[in-house]
């Protein structure tokens, strides 16, 4: 934990703002460059410079929840998505859509299980990465 006023005040901000900017990256990445992977590095990242200047056990606090658990519930995302392709009868990880608001004029909003395993890699590397650097951070 380092004992820098600049470093805590905008570390607050830094934070918000890397973590919006994985969701961001997130949703873009079906896409465009970006997705789970890179989400998840992003949005650790800032949880890692929380660590850096709060320490180990403040950046738990702010998480809310054990990073493994969020690394484990991500890993059954992921999984739930594969074998969602399964009831149409297709193969496993096959693409499947979904339309809500679906008219006969319009498609309406298309959801995805390329998503909904994008969002659990994304969870799963957040939380590996904050599961390595909290334990890391907790021995120095």
């Amino acid at each position: 934990m380092m004992n820098s006023i600049i470093l805590n005040a905008a570390t607050r901000l830094l934070t918000a703002l890397l973590l919006l900017f994985s969701v961001y990256m997130l949703w873009r990445g079906h896409n465009l460059p970006g997705g789970g992977f890179i989400g998840g590095l992003i949005g650790a990242t800032g949880f890692v410079l929380h660590a850096i200047a709060m320490g180990a056990d403040a950046t738990r606090k702010a998480l809310r929840h054990d990073p493994q658990n969020i690394a484990m519930i991500g890993l059954g995302i992921a999984l739930f998505a594969g074998v969602f392709a399964a009831f149409d009868g297709d193969a496993f990880f096959t693409g499947q859509w979904l339309f809500f608001g679906a008219t006969e004029t319009d498609k309406g909003l298309p959801i995805s299980t390329v998503l909904m395993f994008d969002v659990g890699v994304y969870l799963v590397v957040f939380g590996a990465i904050l599961t390595l650097v909290l334990a890391l951070e907790e021995e120095v």
